[in-house]
This record gives C-alpha cells, structure tokens and sequence, in this order.
C-alpha cells in the first residue's frame, strides 16, 4: 500500500480493528497509533502479536489532538464505539458514537487527513433484501439506539458536505478471530463452534414467515478478513467517498452457515430449533443481503471468500487452535 505515514486505528482491539492492524502488519506497515479502551474484557491479548508505534486510551486521543502531538498522523480508520445494538443508555451512545466521531472527522478534514469511519448496516432498519448504500439516508429508520447513533453522525456528514471527502463504512455481518471478547455480540460462527464443542449441536431460531423454513433465514455473512481489505482498498483509493456497504454481496441461511461450522469439525450437522423471544419477532429481518455496487465501481477487484472457505479458515487456524490473528503460522 501506499505510504501514508503514521495510520491512526481506534477500536484497534476489537475485531475488525485488530484485523486492520493485522492486515497494515502483512504490508509492512508498522507505522500505527493502536487506540482503544482497555476493560475488563480480554480484548487486550488481540494486541499482543500485533506491531504499532505507540497505544492510546481513547478517552486521551481529543487532549493528544489539542496540545498538537499527532500532527504526523495522515490516515485514521475510526472503528471506535459502542458496537452493541442491545446497549439502550443513549447519552452513552450518542457520546461514544456521534460526539467522538464528529470531533475527529472534524480534525481529520480540517488538517486534509484521510478518514474512513464505522457506520453500519443496522442504520437501514427493517429493510430487507438487497440494500443500496445509495439510499436516501434521511429515509433510513433504524430498529434501536445504536443503529440511530451512527445514523446520526451519517446524517450530520452528509448535511455538512463531509461525505464529498470522507469514507463510511457499512458493515455487515462479520465474523472471524478476535471476537472473543464481544460476549452476546460474537457472532454465530463463534457461538456454534462453542455449543458444538460442549453439546454436538448447535440452537437457532425457528421461523415466524410462513415463507422460510426454519433456518431459512438470510443473512449477508462477510470474513473478517475480506472486511478489512475492502476497508484499506478504500482508505487508499483517493477518489473514494461517501457510503459504502461492506458485505460479500451475497446472503447465505443459517442452516449454510453454521452446516459449514460442522463441516470444517468433520461432525455431522445436528441443529436444534428454539423459540424466537417475542420481544425480538416483530424487529427480526429474514433477509439482508449487501449491494457492493459502489464498491466494484472504487476498484475493489477482489473476490469475495467463499462462505464454506471463510468458516473452515476461521474454525481450524483459529478457534480449534485458540490463536489470534498474528499469532498463525506461516503458509
């Protein structure tokens, strides 16, 4: 990739920021302020095999920006937030989410800094089926108060003009090592390779659409991995801005995703169906599926890594052998 100079992460523990890391690693690049804040969770060991200049508790990086000791930073790739869509306090939302988002895109433009930020696909709501990030965005009605914190700063970006020279990020349904830490959060790869583990099968919600089988339902699922190089591709792509979405393009049911969690265990698929909660039925989406149009048209060329490649790469290099990303052997 091309130099930028120092690449300022936040979120740079977490998943998909812990993999940007990662990915800058592999290119050589270890010119990084890693950014985050360290809880009580063991997303601290994701840095560990990971090489960068200098570590920031978030809540320091805006007196960092003010005394002007960052004026070597070029590029910021902000996954920094409260990433729960169960989080319900919206004073801590709209702080971690919008507040500390504007604050820094505000620097980052100001200074002529390239800035890729995190929004997300929870910010298109109830829509399903295959989702433009050309939508009209005020359109946008999210299901709960984290997707409407990053439709917030969405929204404040496109009405200042910011999205002319800024890059938000639309991610979908990710999943790969370093997500240990996320809890309820994990995703369902991670959470069917444990319950396979400890009681050979696996439980998913049954279906309340006449029109999906149970395990039917879609989702877009998107490796960790290919998240990040679209990420970079973008941070590096000077004509690119505005939103992205940031899926594999294609939805897959949950009885493919978590068969192919069997399949690279080399056990036989045993699924067990479970009443869906009812507080969640009425807000439930039965197919989401990323159009990553304006994606190709940035000159995004890769391939997608097939579902049933992405788990098996995932399960056997990282979670059957409890490795972090930077901690694989080579090959």
């Amino acid at each position: 990739m091309a130099d930028r100079g120092t690449i300022l992460v936040t979120g740079a523990a977490g998943l998909i920021g812990s993999a940007i890391v990662w990915a800058l690693n592999q290119r050589g690049h270890e010119r990084i302020i890693a950014v985050d804040r360290l809880d009580r969770s063991e997303k601290w060991r994701n840095l560990v095999p990971l090489r960068f200049d200098d570590y920031l508790e978030a809540d320091a990086l805006p007196g960092k920006i003010e005394l002007g000791l960052l004026n070597d930073v070029r590029s910021i790739v902000h996954l920094g937030a409260c990433s729960s869509t169960t989080e319900t306090d919206g004073r801590y939302l709209v702080e971690n989410n919008f507040n500390y988002t504007k604050m820094l895109a505000e620097w980052a433009i100001q200074r002529g800094i390239r800035f890729a930020y995190a929004s997300s696909a929870a910010t298109y709501g109830a829509l399903e089926g295959r989702v433009s990030d050309g939508l009209d965005i005020t359109t946008l009605r999210p299901l709960n108060m984290y997707g409407f914190s990053k439709q917030m700063f969405d929204r404040h970006a496109a009405s200042r003009g910011y999205l002319d020279r800024i890059v938000g990020l639309k991610y979908f349904n990710v999943f790969g090592p370093n997500e240990d830490h996320k809890g309820d959060m994990r995703s369902v790869v991670n959470k069917a390779f444990r319950q396979i583990q400890e009681t050979g099968r696996v439980r998913l919600f049954r279906s309340h659409r006449p029109e999906f089988a149970d395990g039917e339902q879609r989702r877009d699922f998107l490796y960790v991995k290919d998240a990040v190089d679209m990420t970079l591709h973008l941070l590096d792509e000077p004509g690119a801005h505005g939103l992205f979405n940031i899926g594999s393009g294609e939805s897959h049911t949950w009885r493919e995703l978590v068969g192919a969690v069997f399949a690279a265990l080399g056990r036989p698929v045993e699924i067990e169906f479970i009443e869906m909660p009812v507080e969640l039925r009425a807000k439930y989406q039965y197919w989401t599926e990323a159009s990553v149009d304006r994606l190709r048209q940035a000159g995004y060329g890769r391939p997608m890594t097939p579902l049933p490649d992405a788990v098996r790469d995932y399960v056997t290099r990282y979670l059957v052998p409890d490795r972090r990303l930077g901690d694989e052997p080579a090959g």
